[in-house]
Formats: C-alpha cells, sequence, structure tokens
C-alpha cells in the first residue's frame, strides 16, 4: 500500500466506531504474528512500525482523522469486484464493516426470518438482513474477511459467514437477545450459539424417547376424542411437543440441582400434562369425564381441566424432583403469581437463600401473554429481592389464536412476548415441529437460567388443531388457517418419518409404541368404569397436617394473650437501637412514646398493638412475612418497622433483633401492583401453613385490582379444590372525608362471597382486639383467610387504646358487649363495627343517652350469631335493635346481616338498619358533604330526624 492510500484510510472515509476496533484487532494480531493477517493488512501495518518522528500507530491515526457515521446508515454503492491482492486496506476496511454490520443485524434480526410456524405463513424479510442493503452481492462471496466476531476461524469466506449466520439464527430456531444491555451476558448467548450453530445432537436414546412421548400425548388425545365424544377436554393437538419438551426441561433441572418444580398452566393440553408428565393415573381423569361420583361433589369441586396435581418424577440417574401442578382457575395467567409465591415460600422453608433447588415452570398461552397485565405485574417480580426465586421458565404454547381472535387483532407487536423484553432475559423463538431445536432451546434456557438466575422465556410455535373447546367449530371464522392445519401431518409422522430415514428405528418399533399406550389406556378405561374403583383420598396432608378446614369450631377460640411483664420487654426491645444508628428526629419521639407504653405510662396505640403482635410471635419462632406498598413505613406514617439511618439511609429492622433463635421477620415494600402481589403472597400462604403471612392494601379500594385473586383463590380454593390458606389481608377501611376512592375497602364484596365458614371478615375496634386476632390466626389450627378492616384515623384515636393486660389475658372478642349500659333502663340498641362506634359512643355521652346501648360487631364471618345472642340476651323483649354503618344502604354488612337475621334477632328483637343513602358510590367526594352526612347519621341513630 503506497502513502496515498494510507492517507485515504486516514482520511476515515466510509468508516465508523466499528472499523476502528477491526482496525485494531488486526493491528494487534499483526504485532504477535504478522502471517495471521492478510497480505494487504501486512504491507499496511508495515510501512507504519517502527518509523521516526512520532508518527502515529494506524488505529490512532484513524481515531484522530475519521468521521463517524450512523449506525443504522442506508445501502452503500457497490464498489468495483476486484480481487483481494487488488484492493487497498481503505476499501477493505469499509467491506470489512459492512460484514460486521451484516453479522450484528443476523443476530438482531435473524429471528424475523427464521422458520418458526409449522403452517409456513409468510413473514416480511428486513432488507438488512440482504447483501444489497450492505452494497454487497454474489461477487463477495468468496472473498475472505475477518470473522472473530463470530468465533472459530478467523478469516472465513463470505459464504460460509452467511451460512453459519444462517444456520444460527434463521433455520428452526429464532432468538431475541440483543436488547440485553449487559456485554457479558450477550457474548455467553452468542458464544454458545454460535460455536453449535445453534443445534444440538441428541444420543439415539434420546431421540427415540421424543418419540416415545409424542406417541404418548398423540394417543392420549385420540383416545379422549374417541371415548368421550363430544366432552371439552382442551386439547393438546397441534402442540404435543410441550410433553417432550417438559420432560426434557425437567430432566435437566433434576441434574442441575433442582428439587422441587411448580407449574402453574391453563386448561389447554393440562389432561395431558397431567397423564403424561406429572403421572396422575388416566384412570383418575377417565373417572371425572364419566361423572359418576355425584354425591362427592354437592357443591364442591371444579372441571378436570382446573385440577391440580402433585407426584415425584424421576431423573435418569435416579433422582427425584418434587412436581406440583396448580389447581388453576378459568382465569388463564393469574395463578403465573401464584406459583412463584409457592416457590419462595419452599425455598425459605429449606434455607435455600441462593434460590437454586426450586424452580417456578409457567406454560403460558399465547394470546393471554400479550393480552393479559397480570403477566407484566409477575415479570416485574422477577429481579426483586422480596419476590426472586431464582428464574422462571416461560413455556409459550403459541397456538397463533386465542378462541376466534387473530393475533393481529389480539396485539400491536410483533410477537407475543415482546412485553418480555422489558426484562434483560433472551427470548428463544422455536417451531414445535422440530423437536430437536426444541431441545437445543431447552438446554440453552436453562443453562442461562442456571448461570444468571434470571427468567428466561422459550415460544413454541405451533397450532391448535380443534376449535377452542372439543364442541367448537373453528371454520366459522378462520377458513383458511384450518384448511391449512387439516392438510398437515402430526409432529409424530414427521418425526417417525426423521427417525426412520436416519435409521436405528423401525416402523414396527413405532407402531408397537403407539399401540402399547393405547392399550395401557383402555386397561385404565376399564378400571375407571370397574365397581372396585376406589376414588383418591381428599385428605389434607403433607405441610398440612393437623390443620383443620371445613365449619367454624371451638378450634377457632384460643387463649392469645401474653403476661404483661413479657410484652413490655418486648415492647422495650422494639426501641433499641444500634449505637452507631442515626434515627429521624420524629422517628425518635415515637420511640420514646414506645418506651412509655412498655412502662405503663401510657396506654398502647395501634400500631404498638401490631408490634407487639409481631414480636411476640416471632419469638415464638413463627414466620412473618408482610408485603404491600409501603409496608415499612406504613400508608398514615404510623408503622416504622423498618427505620432509616439519617446520615448513610441503611436500614435497621427492630423485629428482626428480638432474639437469637426468633423466627425470621419481612417487611417488604412491594411494586405498585395489586394483583400480582396479592397472587403472589396467596401462593406463599399455600406452602407456609405455620407462618403469618400478611398483604397490606395502601387504601382498602386497592384491594379492587386483585379482585380475580380474592374470587377464584382466596374465597372458593377450599371448596374447589381442598386447599386451605391462612393469609391475612389488612386493609384500611373508614369514612373520613377523602373521597369515594379512599374511604371504602368494598366490605360487602368479601361478606358476598363468604359461605360455609370459608373466610374470617374482621373490624376491630381496639389495639388488643387487633393484637389478638392476629395471634389466632397462626396459633389456631383451624386455617381461614383473614380479611382485617383495618382503621385509619383511629390510627390517632385518644380513645382508641388498650393497655398492657388488654394484651395479656383473653382473646379476640368476636362480639363486644356494652359494659356500662343499665339493661333496665335500655330502649334502643344500636349494633355498629369499627370506627363508627367511638362516633356513638361520643354523641351518645355528649346527648346523655343512658337509654341508648352500643355493641360492636368485631367478626362479621364467619356470623357470630351466639355471642350476639348472649350480648342482647339482657335487653328486653321487643326493645329495637339497630345497624348502624357509614357506608350507603346497598354497602357495607348491612345486607349480609339482614340476610342472616331477617327482621327480628333471634326471634325477640324488631332488626333495622341507619345508613346512608343507596349510591353507585361509596362516599362523598366534599369533606363538607361528608361532615354534614355524619352528622345526620348520628342524628338518626339517636331518634332524631
Amino acid at each position: 500500500m503506497n502513502e496515498q492510500h494510507a492517507d485515504t484510510l486516514a482520511n476515515g472515509d466510509g468508516l465508523d466506531s466499528q472499523s476502528l476496533l477491526f482496525v485494531e484487532e488486526l493491528y494487534a494480531a499483526w504485532l504477535t504474528d504478522a502471517e495471521s493477517v492478510p497480505a494487504v493488512w501486512q504491507r499496511y501495518f508495515a510501512q507504519y512500525d517502527g518509523q521516526p518522528g512520532g508518527i502515529a500507530s494506524p488505529p490512532q491515526a484513524l481515531l484522530q482523522r475519521r468521521d463517524l457515521v450512523s449506525e443504522h446508515q442506508a445501502p452503500v454503492e457497490q464498489p468495483e469486484s476486484r480481487s483481494l491482492a487488488e484492493i487497498d486496506g481503505s476499501q477493505m476496511a469499509v467491506l470489512q464493516e459492512r460484514v460486521d454490520q451484516l453479522i450484528r443485524n443476523f443476530r438482531v434480526r435473524g429471528h424475523m426470518i427464521a422458520q418458526l410456524d409449522p403452517l409456513g405463513q409468510p413473514r416480511p424479510r428486513p432488507p438488512e438482513l440482504d447483501l444489497a442493503y450492505y452494497g454487497l452481492d454474489e461477487r463477495e462471496l468468496d472473498r475472505p474477511f475477518s470473522t472473530e466476531a463470530i468465533g472459530g476461524p478467523q478469516v472465513q469466506t463470505l459464504r460460509q459467514v452467511l451460512d453459519h449466520l444462517q444456520e444460527t439464527y434463521c433455520r428452526y430456531i429464532g432468538v431475541q437477545f440483543m436488547h440485553i444491555d449487559d456485554l457479558d451476558v450477550r457474548e455467553w448467548l452468542q458464544d454458545r450459539m454460535e460455536s453449535s450453530g445453534n443445534r444440538i445432537e441428541l444420543p439415539r436414546r434420546a431421540k427415540y424417547r421424543i418419540l416415545s412421548q409424542l406417541s404418548d400425548a398423540i394417543v392420549f388425545e385420540e383416545f379422549i376424542q374417541k371415548k368421550f365424544v363430544g366432552a371439552k377436554s382442551f386439547s393438546l393437538e397441534g402442540a404435543e411437543t410441550l410433553i417432550p419438551l417438559l420432560d426434557m426441561a425437567i430432566g435437566k433441572c433434576g441434574a442441575d440441582g433442582v428439587d422441587e418444580i411448580v407449574i402453574g398452566m391453563a386448561h389447554r393440553g393440562r389432561l395431558n400434562v397431567l397423564a403424561n408428565v406429572l403421572g396422575k393415573h388416566p384412570r383418575q381423569i377417565f373417572r371425572e369425564f364419566e361423572d359418576i361420583d355425584p354425591e362427592l361433589h354437592v357443591g364442591r369441586g371444579d372441571v378436570k381441566y382446573h385440577l391440580g396435581y402433585s407426584n415425584d418424577w424421576e431423573t435418569a440417574s435416579g433422582r427425584k424432583v418434587h412436581l406440583s401442578l396448580c389447581f388453576n382457575p378459568s382465569h388463564l395467567e393469574f395463578v403465573n403469581a401464584v406459583a412463584l409465591g409457592r416457590v419462595r415460600a419452599k425455598q425459605d422453608r429449606f434455607g435455600d437463600t441462593a434460590r437454586k433447588h426450586g424452580l417456578t415452570l409457567l406454560i403460558h398461552g399465547d394470546a393471554a401473554f400479550a393480552g393479559e397485565g397480570i403477566i407484566q405485574e409477575t415479570l416485574n417480580l422477577s429481579e426483586l429481592s422480596a419476590y426472586t426465586t431464582g428464574g422462571t421458565l416461560h413455556v409459550i404454547v403459541n397456538n397463533q389464536i386465542g378462541f376466534t381472535t387473530s393475533p393481529h387483532e389480539s396485539r400491536s407487536t410483533p410477537y407475543c412476548t415482546d412485553v418480555a423484553r422489558m426484562l434483560q432475559i433472551p427470548i428463544f423463538h422455536v417451531n414445535g415441529e422440530n423437536p430437536e431445536a426444541v431441545a437445543q432451546v431447552v438446554e440453552l434456557a436453562l443453562e442461562f437460567r442456571k448461570t444468571f438466575q434470571r427468567d428466561v422465556v422459550i415460544d413454541m410455535y405451533c397450532y391448535r388443531l380443534r376449535g377452542h373447546n372439543e364442541g367448537d367449530e373453528p371454520t366459522f371464522t378462520q377458513p383458511l388457517l384450518y384448511e391449512a392445519i387439516r392438510q398437515r401431518p402430526s409432529v409424530l409422522s414427521s418425526y417417525r418419518d426423521h427417525l426412520l430415514n436416519l435409521g436405528g428405528i423401525t416402523r414396527e418399533d413405532a407402531d408397537w409404541i403407539s399401540e402399547s399406550r393405547r392399550q395401557h389406556l383402555e386397561e385404565e378405561l376399564t378400571l375407571a368404569r370397574s365397581e372396585k374403583y376406589v376414588p383418591p383420598t381428599q385428605a389434607i396432608g403433607g405441610l398440612w397436617s393437623g390443620y383443620l378446614g371445613g365449619p367454624r369450631d371451638a378450634a377457632a377460640d384460643i387463649e392469645t394473650g401474653v403476661e404483661s411483664a413479657r410484652l413490655a420487654n418486648m415492647l422495650q426491645s422494639l426501641t433499641t437501637l444500634p449505637d452507631d444508628f442515626h434515627p429521624h428526629k420524629k422517628i425518635e419521639r415515637g420511640l420514646e412514646l414506645r418506651r412509655e407504653m412498655a412502662a405503663g405510662q401510657r396506654p398502647l396505640d395501634w400500631s404498638a398493638g401490631e408490634a407487639l403482635a409481631f414480636a411476640t410471635l416471632a419469638a415464638q419462632g413463627v414466620r412473618i412475612r408482610m408485603t404491600g406498598q409501603d409496608v415499612g413505613r406504613g400508608t398514615f406514617s404510623q408503622r416504622h418497622a423498618v427505620l432509616h439511618d439519617v446520615v448513610d439511609d441503611h436500614v435497621f429492622v427492630p423485629l428482626q433483633h428480638l432474639a437469637a433463635d426468633q423466627g425470621p421477620v419481612e417487611l417488604c415494600n412491594s411494586p405498585l401492583s395489586e394483583a400480582g402481589v396479592l397472587g403472589f403472597e396467596y401462593g406463599y400462604s399455600l406452602d407456609c401453613p405455620d407462618g403469618l403471612v400478611l398483604w397490606e392494601a395502601q387504601f382498602g379500594d386497592f384491594v379492587n385490582a386483585a379482585q380475580v385473586i380474592i374470587d377464584q383463590f382466596l374465597a372458593s380454593a377450599e371448596d374447589k379444590w381442598n386447599r386451605l390458606s391462612g393469609l391475612v389481608l389488612l386493609l384500611p377501611h373508614g369514612f373520613e372525608g377523602q373521597g369515594p376512592e379512599h374511604s371504602s375497602a368494598r366490605l360487602e364484596r368479601f361478606l358476598a362471597l363468604c359461605a360455609d365458614d370459608n373466610m374470617q371478615v374482621v373490624q376491630p375496634t381496639t389495639p388488643a382486639q387487633y393484637f389478638h386476632v392476629l395471634r389466632r390466626q397462626v396459633l389456631s389450627r383451624w386455617r381461614k383467610p383473614l380479611v382485617v378492616m383495618t382503621p385509619k384515623s383511629l390510627l390517632r384515636h385518644r380513645e382508641c387504646v388498650s393497655s398492657l393486660d388488654d394484651c395479656a389475658t383473653g382473646r379476640f372478642q368476636r362480639v363486644i358487649a356494652d359494659a356500662s349500659a343499665d339493661h333496665s333502663r335500655v330502649d334502643r340498641v344500636l349494633l355498629c363495627s369499627g370506627k363508627v362506634y367511638y362516633e356513638l359512643a361520643e354523641e351518645r355521652q355528649r346527648l346523655a343517652r343512658e337509654d341508648v346501648a352500643i355493641i360492636r360487631v368485631e367478626e362479621l364471618s364467619p356470623p357470630p350469631e351466639e355471642e350476639l345472642r348472649s350480648a342482647l340476651a339482657a335487653y328486653r323483649d321487643e326493645t329495637p335493635v339497630i345497624w348502624v354503618q357509614e357506608e350507603p344502604a346497598n354497602m357495607g354488612a348491612w345486607w349480609s346481616l339482614r340476610m342472616q337475621f331477617g327482621e327480628r334477632l333471634f326471634g325477640r328483637l324488631p332488626f333495622g338498619s341507619i345508613t346512608r343513602p343507596a349510591s353507585s358510590s361509596p362516599a362523598t367526594g366534599s369533606k363538607t358533604s361528608h361532615k354534614l352526612e355524619q352528622k345526620e347519621l348520628l342524628a338518626r341513630a339517636f331518634g332524631g330526624a
């Protein structure tokens, strides 16, 4: 190369930042071994080496003079094609730069032309994957270029580069990973994909196992269709590769040390997964189809494709992995958060702080993954310290349709998985009709999860052979799609033919596999229809042995007091901070007030009662886990359980420093999410029966955004699936003029869901009552969800206080009688619950109305019938009993009580109500209007107009 050519190169014509990197790499290689770089570069570098006068090295010279260009530059004109020997350094650098851009764009865009769809529907080809975009054409295919960027030989022809990129990124696997910011992670993925061509070599036994499992899947579906004509099963037909995919995933996880896998999935393919992955006996499934045991399910149970199951799965090496398939309602993706919470609880129970021995495996539908907001909420939990489980494996069964809705109608993105790009994780798209490509993706995805402990997504393209259910006609809405599906051979026949061509298996072998499976299912059906069939036991066992569900009984009423001296010591401990901790001045004042409470100089407020409940339970070894928005401080600045040093912001949690052998205490602020976080905590409670697991809403109305979790899991799981939970919901509730949204926790909705003693709904009015009900929740063996209507203004109300002695003796009082009433003088009894009691008591005192008694109903469900009867026993027959509530007439507890007790309480006391007028909105938005309404409510309660 002559000096003129060097000047051209130094001007930086056609170069950008990547060109400089290329020249630097070549120069470094030339310094080590001159023969390792092309001859033109040897000559170019040699002219600079060792020259006097401080001449810069070639890369430095480029850096000093070059002009940067856009990363996404427009296509450039093709330079005149010449042999390598005829091209000078500047032109070669330009060509190399274009090839490097081509390589990068295959990594970024290659997935867009991968052969993902079994139905072969065309997709547009991005122009940046064509040679012409870079000013290259076929004349350049045999020219050598530096290929250090893709591994292997350092120099390859453009043809070899293209073949390798096509094989790696555009065959049956498409990968989105270039959105990941961490260079080390991207290079880790590149190395593993490009070094293998994104292809796995399976041994014969692995191929045989895949064939066997495809046979299992298809024979099972065919058998169901034949034996139970017209019955809904939500078959897996068209997506049968899910079964070998799960088998490979579980096998690899087991080999990597995973002991527990919790699976969440909707109804599509669930029966097949139950039979062929979890090992549920087909006879049980067939019996559910027959539906010949009505006496077992009167008012109870669920459809067969919502049921859960658990079993041990054995790896090839004999290692056992416990599998749990979560029960799931038809709300599709809401089970995801539940499954995650279960895994976190299992990890915490076994001290798996490294998060290596438990895995959440979530199976999604494509339309649901793109359409349901719970997906984003769940993904957002993955890297948060209070919720992480070491990475979730997401598997999408991409049927390319949602009931009758096509992708172009159901999402605004190219892929159903695009929401997952919010995380720094790879997304693997794979053709479900190529089981060996699926095997490669499973291997790589789980290796990624193990290495980086992050979520990973496998988007398996397939199709749905039938309609949404077996009685549905899909050609009404997708005639062309289903014509293409009708002409498709099954994945089993395609893979069988592939193996037959390779040799090592005969058609007789393949036929024998299918026939033996059919025979086995026939035997199972005979057993299912036999009179000797014994239904499996529904008893609660395992972690839940010894805990009770069913109707409320004496087991629920236990002594929960703690001696006063111990309470005082606990409260004092909660005010003791490390010497080097610098609390906020207002916090210090609050701690001083707590010390006065401990000394008996001041009564306990609400937050002190809560802190003592937590502390005494933790000291007994009970695990405490509380999450929600702003729970560390408390929405109303009342809790201050997590203290921040004002100097360096490190935190101190007094509840974690009570004793060396205390139970773990977690108080974690959650993301601004209700459904996802409540679902997670519900799942956690399922595997933590002996702990106190709480979720607090910032305001009670926030629970509205988690209604699916409440309706479909919390309220009905025992009835549908025989599963118990002790989860506690803390919902601030009370009418203080804060408007419609921040007044009501919708007490009426919870009471409408209550039946058969399925949930506890309480509205305590004293710190001691709150203390006792929290302790009762753990110490009682009767396990039901607990919904607490917690206060706002009562947190600091001068009358809403308790003494240490109130917490030292007794138990939670379901009804608090009026101890001050003279029964002989009372001619009106007011029943109430919550904050309004204090307003009624104040008004009674102001009016000096000794003829009015006030009784507090502290537990609204299960109905406290006997306790209420006892509290009213001393009052004369025909004494009016009036329920007073702040809520409108169509809200609150009134209609539930009216339905329970009718127009007369216990047949002798007229029963009426005083409420706000019925309304479509919980409360007024005007503070002054609120005060006017409250004044009128109190006046009516005492007989005024």
